[in-house]
This record gives structure tokens, sequence and C-alpha cells, in this order.
């Protein structure tokens, strides 16, 4: 049984702690949540590597825990970051990591069902259906929560929204 639940860790905590970091926005957080999602679920390890999905029951204990944090925090407003629009260079890394950094603070600002729906779907690419079970929610509620957390995500990224600036320059050579 602990030998199960060491071969969970190992195969899927890489797949948490990155859900975890869009989920919270940051690291040192993120790590806090996939530990204490790990310590619930080894408690409860006989009984969910009894169900059809023990990943999902995790994921499902990670969401529910962000939650709780959210809510708690709540409170605290996010400040928006000075030059928010703008494209990092192509090979220009650091300008990727800010790219990366504003996503995350942008997906900070969805409510957190919204969040979490986005996060699911494109950080752990799940279906409609498998999120509805993980969430408890309905199907089409999942499709209206991440269409309008997309338009809100594209909303904050104007020129990420408009054409690619590669059309425009395609035919002059």
């Amino acid at each position: 049984m602990e030998a199960d639940f060491e071969a969970f860790v190992a195969a899927r905590s890489a797949a948490l702690f990155r859900g975890a970091v869009v989920l919270t926005g940051n690291r040192e957080t993120a790590e806090d949540l996939v530990q204490e999602t790990l310590e619930r679920a080894c408690r409860k390890w006989r009984t969910i590597s009894a169900k059809d999905s023990p990943d999902a029951y995790v994921r499902r204990i990670m969401v529910n825990l962000a939650n709780d944090r959210w809510r708690r925090f709540r409170r605290l407003a996010t400040t928006p970051q000075p030059g928010g629009g703008d494209l990092p260079a192509s090979g220009d890394e650091y300008g990727q990591v800010d790219s990366r950094d504003q996503l995350v603070r942008a997906l900070q600002r969805l409510p957190m069902r919204m969040r979490t729906v986005v996060v699911l779907r494109y950080f752990h690419d799940l279906s409609d259906r498998e999120i509805a079970a993980d969430l408890g929610i309905s199907p089409s509620t999942v499709r209206s929560q991440l269409a309008r957390g997309i338009e809100k995500l594209r909303s904050q990224f104007p020129v990420l929204s408009g054409p690619s600036p590669q059309r425009h320059t395609e035919g002059i050579r």
C-alpha cells in the first residue's frame, strides 16, 4: 500500500505542481499546496486507491485546498504589473519568463471556479466531462466557465488577441 502511494507521488507530483503553480500564483505556495494535498491523500490512500480514478480524487483535494486558500486571502488586492501588453522578442528568455508571470497574474484575477476550469483544461489536459466530474458541475457549465475565462484572459492581453505580427511581414522580403 505504501509503495503504491510512493509510485503515485513519483508519477503525478510534477503535474500536480504545475497545476498548483497556476492556481496559487507562486512556487512557494504551490509547493505548500502540493505537500498538503499529498499529505491528505496519504492519510486516505487506502480509500483513494480503491476509487476508479485516484488522480481525479487527488486533483479534487488540491482544488478544494486552493479554493480554501483563495477564500482566506481574497481580500488581498492584486496590483497590475507595469508594461503588461508587450510580447517578448523571439529568444528573449527573460521576456518569456515575464510573459508567464503575467499569465499567472491574469489567471489569479479570474474567479476561482473559472481559473480552476482553465487550469484543468489547459494544464492538465482534461475533457469537459472529466472537469465536470472533478468539480461536481455539468459539462455545459465547464464550457461556459472556460469560454468566459478565456475571454477575460484575452481582454488582459490585447496584443495576443489581435492578428499575428508575422502575417503582416510574410509578403515583405
